[in-house]
């Protein structure tokens, strides 16, 4: 008797240990093409296309929250024109500097997407998000936010891509945003800071 019961834990045992370590893989999410000034993205259908007024911001996405989490992410696109808005190193150093620097944490990396090469700066932390125009240097202190930033070199001239959002939320459609511009993390050479 006391050998069946052993047995019975031990498969029972076995049998809760496998289905917590058996999440699904994540699925790819069913996306729409959609124009963003000169470049074409593929973006999740659950992702909400915005009203943008003229100007550098050519397209702009709400991104559903995940979990918890009760705020909704944001996919914003830039073009400036073919000469762009500054270089790399000095969109990084803005970028960065967009967070509070205590418990900040940055990842930059490179790559090459079917848009062209591009340069991916990943943060964590407190974002202090611009709210209104630029010109009146308003900003929104969100914790546990993260914020990829994406500077694409298109035929065009350099694109930038914006995902930011509660980390959680962030986490799940990451892979989701690298597919819109044609881009795969285990490809990425990661940057020294």
């Amino acid at each position: 008797m006391k050998r069946l019961s052993s047995a019975v834990l031990t498969t029972t045992w076995l049998f809760f240990l496998t289905a917590a370590n058996s999440e699904e893989p994540a699925r790819p999410a069913k996306t729409k093409k959609v124009k963003a000034g000169e470049i074409t993205l593929n973006v999740p259908e659950d992702w909400k296309q915005k009203e943008t007024a003229p100007g550098p911001r050519v397209a702009e996405f709400q991104v559903p929250p995940a979990g918890d989490d009760k705020e909704p992410g944001e996919l914003a696109v830039f073009y400036f024109g073919p000469q762009g808005a500054g270089g790399v190193d000095a969109n990084v150093q803005r970028w960065v500097g967009q967070l509070d620097e205590e418990g900040r944490k940055v990842k930059i990396a490179s790559g090459e997407s079917s848009l062209g090469k591009y340069t991916l700066v990943d943060l964590t932390g407190t974002y202090n998000k611009s709210i209104g125009p630029p010109i009146a240097k308003k900003s929104k202190k969100l914790p546990g936010w993260r914020v990829i930033n994406v500077f694409v070199e298109t035929d065009a001239g350099p694109y930038f891509l914006k995902l930011d959002g509660p980390e959680k939320s962030m986490a799940k459609v990451e892979d989701d945003f690298r597919a819109s511009f044609g881009a795969k993390k285990d490809a990425e050479q990661e940057q020294k800071k």
